[in-house]
C-alpha cells in the first residue's frame, strides 16, 4: 500500500510541474527565415528577462545596437538583454517589454508556450498592431 502512496505522490508532482520559458531558445530572421540567435530567458524573483547569447550568423558578430533608445545604445549585440519585466499570467507571460536590436524598438511582450514547450511564441505589441515569432527551444 506504501508503493501506491508513493506512486500516487510521484503523478502528482510531475502532473503539477510547470513548463516555463526558462532556457535557451533559437531565433530565426523574420525575412528570410534562417536562424538567427540564442535567447538565454532566466527568471529571478517571479521575474523573466533574456539575453542574447550568441549570434548565429558571421556578419552579425560585431554588431551593436545603434537605434537602442536607453543605456544600451551602442552596446554589443552581443550580450544585450532583450527581454524584461516579464511576469507569469495564467498560460502566458507578459507585462514586459522586448527590444528588436535592428530597429531600437521596445514592444511591450506576451510570451505562450506551444507543442509541450518546445516552442515560445513571442508576441511583441506596439500600440494596436502586433508581431509574432516562434521560437525553437534549444535546451
Amino acid at each position: 500500500m506504501k508503493w501506491m502512496a508513493c506512486l500516487l505522490f510521484v503523478y502528482c508532482a510531475n502532473a503539477t510541474a510547470q513548463i516555463t520559458p526558462v532556457g535557451v531558445w533559437k531565433t530565426f530572421d523574420d525575412g528570410n527565415g534562417h536562424s538567427r540567435s540564442l535567447v538565454r530567458i532566466e527568471e529571478s524573483s517571479g521575474v523573466f528577462s533574456g539575453r542574447i547569447i550568441a549570434l548565429l550568423n558571421a556578419e552579425d558578430i560585431d554588431s551593436v545596437c545603434e537605434k537602442c533608445p536607453d543605456t544600451r545604445k551602442g552596446q554589443p549585440v552581443l550580450g544585450l538583454v532583450i527581454i524584461d519585466g516579464v511576469r507569469r499570467h495564467l498560460e502566458v507571460w507578459d507585462g514586459g517589454h522586448i527590444l528588436d536590436p535592428d530597429n531600437g524598438t521596445s514592444y511591450k511582450v506576451r510570451l505562450r508556450l506551444t507543442d509541450n514547450g518546445a516552442k515560445l511564441e513571442v508576441r511583441g505589441y506596439y500600440g494596436p498592431f502586433f508581431r509574432t515569432q516562434v521560437w525553437i527551444r534549444a535546451r
